[in-house]
């Protein structure tokens, strides 16, 4: 199946004559001559192509990301914000590395480990949203749990050196780093 460009001419069984006017990541938008605006999959096969103009441009992997987080956050409750990781560690490595010679070390990607770390907050804090909004705990439950969520924050501040911005660091009991 050929990619359509932009000013690609086609023709629908439902809609008539029309031409792409922007490419997304699944699916072409058409403006219709009868029936406007409207978006077609890019896996629909059904049309008659009248002039095939080749696409020029390509769906970045920047915009099939935000499209995803939009959906995520649509569905799942989580902020999934995005926590740039400080410049100094980008295309770094965690390496690590057992004390046993006859075991094998480990490297990992850190910004795949930073994610992990960022998925590890943002987890979090939606708990603490479903504590605070739990009808069953009463105050003094509530206030138990917070206290645990805290301290779990606190035992993260050692992952603050990944972060780029202040603002995005963990914070303990003693509300320093």
């Amino acid at each position: 199946m050929q990619l359509l460009g932009i000013g690609s001419r086609v023709k629908h069984a439902a809609f008539g004559d029309g031409v792409v006017v922007r490419l997304h990541v699944a699916a072409y938008e058409v403006c219709f001559m009868q029936f406007g605006l409207k978006m077609v999959g890019k896996d629909y096969a059904n049309w008659q192509i009248v002039e095939h103009i080749p696409a020029e441009e390509t769906v970045t992997f920047d915009e099939a990301e935000k499209s995803l987080i939009r959906i995520l956050r649509a569905w799942s409750g989580v902020g999934l914000e995005v926590v740039p990781l400080g410049e100094r560690w980008i295309n770094g490595k965690m390496i690590l590395q057992p004390n046993d010679p006859a075991v094998q070390g480990k490297e990992v990607p850190i910004d795949m480990f930073f994610r992990k770390i960022v998925m590890m907050r943002d987890r979090l804090r939606v708990l603490e949203q479903n504590i605070n909004a739990n009808k069953k705990l009463d105050d003094e439950d509530k206030v138990n749990l917070q206290q645990y969520i805290t301290r779990c924050y606190g035992s993260m501040t050692t992952f603050n050196i990944l972060f780029k911005n202040r603002e995005d660091y963990f914070v303990g009991d003693s509300g320093k780093e």
